[in-house]
């Protein structure tokens, strides 16, 4: 930040293990698909001296890319993170997918970061910026995260800085656009045939110097005469910024005096307003040209991470309590004190088994040491039912990731990351503390999976495998829920979207040698009587031996929604003997959850038992059993069968310019909207009840229709009768096994 040269790269082939928390930088980066993270990271890896040659996304060969899927797919779909030392900092970059599907292990970088980079492309317009980061920005702001952009791709024909810094204002800004401020002016070369003016250095804005970069290491100069007034004016917004920011009140007085503002007493407030999150610079970054150390911007951002990034120490901790829920003091980032850490990330190597990606909040975790491990269990995210799990692990050795390897630590500080393999059944959101007194971190928020996708093994030899692999990948994926219907008798895996069910069946695949077949999902369905109906059972056999004989009458009535199956006895003069008119309601109850027309289960009827016969030799619980489901499927035979379809209460939350194309969607959709909401930043909620058949693809249509800038929840509301029209659909897709029975 004070444009200054360093020259404290990192060893390459790892980072040695951080003594003080004062001495880590945890910073994540956030932005769209496409922005250029991962080339971000390899360039800063370059520049540190962490690798010897910055690999690219195409090629697969970079250092945060490193897992098969990833390399197949030319994007990442995973948290990973790279190391990396510069000016005696131990500065940990996490990588985070850009794909909204991936928004899980966003969420766990932002949890295991003190800092974010949000990386935007100055290819996409205003509206892409605006759509594919804000929501990740209000994250990163009700954390009170301190964030600064980076822009790439600025030598991408018809590329615009100063557009740049206008769309970034506008969507990071909020009510003080001013709070987005540039350090550096790019400095573009000739430009060439094809349009495009590749950089070759920066402009300082502090240090009225140019950082040139055209030789492949950087260099200052003085700005030509050409460039004095664009950068005295921009200097001057910069230099207004900082000193608003500013806790000398008396700094505006001077500089409005026509003071000299020193530019050191400028760098100070500017790293104390970025600290605290009050001030968002703006920097540019560009990948080092072939056989160069240093990427364009990249040692500016490094100065800018251990300079104006604050440590852990100043990071706030997330709350805890005891396992029982009892409240405790909050952690200290403390190496001396008691330890408390959290599982931000699990994943599997098929030769170390699970590995756990472990934040250290406070204390010093060691190999060896043995520690209490303490989860909230699947249930607390909705995923599963299953109760909170404790247990008394040893911990294994200590790592520090670094794509595909990993390098020994002997311990993890307060403040820092590493991984743990082989920690025994730990899971993502996870609390690792003292066996004499453990504790449990509060959770961070998980976005509820909307999007089903039904599996079934693929032959006999995967369905024993079926279940662990999927136990393993919901363990792993906090955004993952997995359900057996009981109604429908499926697997379903819920996911965030398209992307998420394509990277959950390959790693299925690929990881755990799972075979799987996707199906069609099927909402579940009932059944109910439109009318009053009666029927007659009759099961009368002899053939040899013991014989078979059970007479029953029975009056079918409809009941209001939600009453079930009532079963009433009005037998007199014991025609059906007593012992046997539980066995007629337990034929019909059974007959009744098998279904009648489609074969779903019958709900909101009264079934009464009117008269009927019995043999005294042959007659039996079985006979009275068949001849009660008997009575009641003649019943449905002359009567009108009705199928009730679930309905959901469905809140969508929009920017105000979608409303209509929402509401317009869910009405297409057999859906009623029900009221609208004004919600803070230009958004409404809008409630509606719309069928579950009608939102089974709802979070992928949603994405495109407001550009990746709505979200919804769902809940079970009722069943209800479904339109004929509807009906005769959905009962011929159930007899060609397509969707929606």
């Amino acid at each position: 930040m004070g444009d200054k040269a360093h020259a404290h790269p990192g060893a390459a082939g790892g980072v040695p293990a951080a003594g003080h928390p004062s001495a880590v930088r945890n910073v994540v980066l956030v932005g769209p698909s496409g922005s250029g993270k991962t080339t971000l990271v390899e360039a800063l890896a370059l520049t540190a001296g962490a690798v010897n040659r910055a690999g690219r996304v195409e090629d697969g060969a970079t250092v945060s890319d490193y897992d098969e899927i990833e390399q197949r797919r030319r994007r990442s779909v995973q948290l990973s993170l790279v190391p990396v030392a510069w000016d005696g900092c131990k500065i940990n970059l996490l990588d985070t997918p850009g794909y909204a599907d991936f928004v899980g292990e966003l969420r766990a970088g932002l949890r295991a970061a003190d800092a974010a980079l949000f990386v935007v492309s100055a290819a996409q317009d205003a509206a892409s910026v605006a759509a594919t980061t804000r929501a990740a920005w209000e994250e990163c702001a009700l954390a009170g995260t301190p964030r600064a952009i980076v822009v790439t791709h600025l030598d991408t024909a018809r590329t615009s800085f100063d557009d740049m810094i206008r769309i970034c204002a506008e969507a990071f800004g909020g009510e003080d656009p001013d709070a987005v401020l540039p350090l550096y002016l790019p400095v573009p070369g000739p430009e060439g045939a094809d349009g495009h003016a590749p950089l070759t250095g920066l402009t300082g804005l502090l240090s009225r110097r140019i950082l040139d970069y055209s030789s492949g290491e950087r260099a200052e100069r003085p700005p030509a005469p050409d460039q004095e007034e664009p950068l005295r004016a921009a200097r001057d917004r910069l230099i207004e910024g900082i000193i608003a920011e500013s806790e000398d009140e008396s700094l505006m007085d001077r500089y409005l005096d026509g003071e000299d503002i020193d530019v050191a007493t400028l760098i100070a407030d500017l790293e104390r307003a970025v600290a605290r999150g009050s001030c968002h610079p703006v920097l540019t970054a560009a990948p080092a040209a072939e056989g160069a150390r240093q990427g364009i911007g990249t040692v500016e951002l490094l100065e800018l991470i251990t300079r104006g990034f604050p440590t852990p120490l100043e990071r706030t901790p997330p709350a805890v309590t005891t396992p029982s829920g009892a409240p405790r003091p909050a952690p200290v980032c403390d190496p001396g004190g008691p330890l408390v850490a959290e599982v931000v990330k699990t994943a599997s190597d098929p030769y170390v088994g699970r590995v756990s990606l472990v934040r250290v909040f406070s204390g010093t975790l060691r190999p060896d040491d043995s520690v209490h491990l303490c989860g909230h269990g699947l249930d607390a995210t909705g995923h599963a039912p299953r109760p909170c799990h404790e247990a008394e692990i040893r911990v294994g050795a200590l790592t520090s990731p670094f794509g595909r390897r990993q390098h020994a630590l002997d311990r993890c500080v307060a403040g820092d990351l590493a991984c743990v393999a082989r920690l025994g059944e730990a899971e993502t959101g996870d609390t690792l503390s003292p066996a004499v007194d453990p504790v449990l971190i509060e959770p961070w928020s998980t976005p509820d999976p909307l999007l089903p996708l039904a599996v079934r093994a693929h032959g006999k030899a995967d369905e024993d495998k079926l279940s662990q692999g999927l136990a393993r990948l919901v363990a792993e994926d906090p955004t993952l829920r997995l359900e057996q219907n009981p109604d429908t008798g499926q697997v379903v895996l819920w996911c965030l979207g398209e992307a998420h069910q394509e990277v959950a069946l390959e790693r299925l695949r690929s990881r755990y040698g799972v075979q799987v077949d996707a199906e069609p999902h099927r909402v579940p369905l009932r059944e109910t009587f439109a009318g009053p109906a009666a029927g007659r059972g009759r099961h009368v056999k002899q053939s040899g031996g013991h014989g078979q004989f059970a007479i029953c009458e029975i009056e079918v009535e409809p009941l209001p929604p939600g009453s079930g199956i009532e079963f009433v006895d009005r037998v007199v003069g014991g025609s059906v003997p007593r012992q046997f008119v539980p066995s007629v309601e337990k034929g019909v109850r059974a007959q009744a959850a098998r279904g009648l027309a489609a074969g779903h289960p019958l709900v909101d009827v009264r079934v009464t038992l009117l008269d009927g016969k019995a043999h005294s030799v042959d007659s039996s619980d079985a006979a009275f059993q068949t001849a009660g489901a008997l009575a009641l499927r003649e019943a449905a035979s002359d009567a009108r069968i009705q199928l009730l379809e679930p309905v959901c209460e469905v809140s969508v939350l929009v920017p105000d310019d979608y409303v209509g194309p929402v509401m317009s969607d869910l009405s297409g959709r057999r859906g009623r909207v029900v009221g609208t909401e004004q919600s803070p930043g230009g958004r409404t909620l809008v409630r509606a009840e719309v069928p579950e058949i009608e939102v089974g693809r709802y979070a992928v249509d949603l994405r495109s229709l407001s550009h990746g800038t709505g979200r919804f929840d769902r809940a079970y509301a009722r069943h209800e009768a479904m339109p004929p029209q509807v009906a005769v659909r959905v009962r011929a897709e159930r007899a060609d096994g397509s969707p929606g029975a």
